[in-house]
């Protein structure tokens, strides 16, 4: 089976076993209508009667990632003799738009002081607070910060570099580390530091804390699932970064991990605005401990 192929082509090219299962658990809704037939004979019509079976469910998303999955295994088809077009591409509008959901996230000033304030006065388990307390600092994507481990921490250097295989891009992510982030890891290494994990779930030293664990933490201070989640730290960063008009757009796009497109572009950018982003964390840094002690008005 071409698809069962494909799949194999991807573990030899090392992308993520999660990624590989998705995309498995994706074709598996198209084994049973199509998967016996030869690839080259199958149609648009066909297609889009598996489409239209999974969105029957109400999974529109679903429905979407299953066209553009399809759409890749027929170009390597394509690309192997084995098929002469991609008939996805026919199907291009056929399908439910899915409706976007926005993750809630604070980005006032105000608010943005008031959260860092509860959050300087939770009393839950030091790990989950040191990860509150650095979340905003940082904002990372929630499960870079709740893997981290010491081993990709430079504190003399005042960096931390994200493995490409935690990130969502598959890219290693550097993040320059601010004074403010630099003292809370010296805090909570006196706590963890002799193990491997910077912020270890409660009873097993080697599992990290859970998303579900940090949201909690949230839910704790008062804020509910409609007003901020700890992907919502990233929201706030973008939102309030692009407001101060100091940073050029691209140097926060690249701090916040979104890759450039554009191959000699993301070159270029990546040798452009390393210094830029570390002045930039500093900055941020600083103007978060700003609004803790003095709210905007």
């Amino acid at each position: 089976m071409i698809a069962e192929e494909w799949l194999a082509k991807q573990d030899r090219e090392g992308r993520a076993a999660a990624t590989i299962k998705k995309n498995r658990w994706l074709l598996e809704f198209a084994y049973p209508i199509i998967g016996d037939r030869p690839i080259r004979d199958i149609s648009a019509p066909e297609i889009l009667i598996v489409l239209r079976k999974v969105e029957s469910r109400g999974t529109y998303e679903t429905a979407r990632r299953l066209r553009s999955t399809c759409g890749i295994v027929f170009r390597y088809a394509v690309a192997t003799a084995r098929a002469e077009t991609d008939p996805t591409f026919a199907l291009q509008g056929a399908l439910t738009t899915p409706k976007v959901t926005h993750r809630a996230a604070i980005i006032d000033p105000s608010g943005a002081g008031a959260l860092l304030r509860a959050i300087d006065g939770f009393d839950g388990q030091p790990a989950t607070r040191a990860a509150l307390k650095l979340a905003p600092h940082v904002f990372v994507r929630p499960g870079e910060l709740r893997t981290a481990e010491w081993h990709e921490f430079d504190l003399e250097q005042a960096l931390w570099t994200i493995p490409a295989a935690k990130t969502k891009m598959r890219r290693v992510q550097k993040v320059p580390l601010s004074r403010q982030s630099l003292q809370i890891l010296e805090n909570i290494r006196e706590l963890t530091g002799n193990g491997p994990l910077v912020f270890p779930g409660v009873g097993n030293r080697r599992r990290p804390l859970s998303e579900n664990t940090l949201n909690a933490a949230l839910r704790r201070l008062g804020y509910d699932k409609s007003e901020m989640t700890t992907h919502g730290f990233r929201a706030m960063a973008a939102s309030l970064l692009n407001e101060m008009g100091t940073w050029n757009p691209d140097a926060i796009e690249r701090q916040l991990g979104h890759v450039e497109a554009n191959d000699v572009r993301r070159a270029y950018a990546r040798a452009e605005f390393w210094d830029e982003r570390i002045q930039m964390m500093q900055h941020w840094s600083d103007y978060l401990d700003e609004l803790r002690v003095k709210p905007a008005k």
